[in-house]
C-alpha cells in the first residue's frame, strides 16, 4: 500500500524558516512529480511547489523567492524550505505525488496525498 510519510511543521516563527519533508512508502515505480499543497481555513487547496523526477520545479508565483523544493532522485523523497514566513502561510501542508499519466492509465497507480502537517506562524 502506497503512503506518503510528511514530517515537519508545527509552530513556526513568523520571519523564520519551514523545512517539510515526505517519503513515498510501499510503491515499485518512481512517482513522475510529487509536490507540497497547502490549504488555509475557508480556502482551497494550492499549490506551494512540486519536482518532477528529472528535476524541473515549479514554484507558486506568489512564493517564489521564499520557497525551495529538492527531491532525492534516488528515492520518492522531497523536501521544502520556506523562508521569511508570513502569518498567511499557515495552513496543512499537504504532499503530493503522482506516478503520471500513462501509470495511471494503465492502473499503475493513481495520485496519492499524504495526511497533513499543520503548520502555525506564531508572533
Amino acid at each position: 500500500q502506497v503512503q506518503l510519510v510528511e514530517s515537519g511543521g508545527g509552530l513556526v516563527q513568523a520571519g523564520g524558516s519551514l523545512s517539510l519533508s515526505c517519503v513515498v512508502t510501499g510503491s515499485i515505480f518512481n512517482m513522475d512529480t510529487m509536490g507540497w499543497y497547502r490549504q488555509a481555513p475557508a480556502k482551497q487547496r494550492e499549490l506551494v511547489a512540486e519536482v518532477t523526477s528529472g528535476g524541473a520545479s515549479n514554484v507558486a508565483e506568489s512564493l517564489k523567492g521564499r520557497a525551495t523544493i529538492s527531491r532525492d532522485g534516488a528515492k520518492n523523497a522531497i523536501s521544502l524550505k520556506l523562508n521569511f514566513l508570513k502569518y498567511e502561510d499557515a495552513a496543512v501542508y499537504y504532499c503530493k505525488a503522482d506516478p503520471g499519466p500513462w501509470h495511471r492509465a494503465f492502473g499503475y497507480g493513481e495520485v496519492y496525498w499524504g495526511k497533513g502537517t499543520l503548520v502555525t506562524v506564531s508572533s
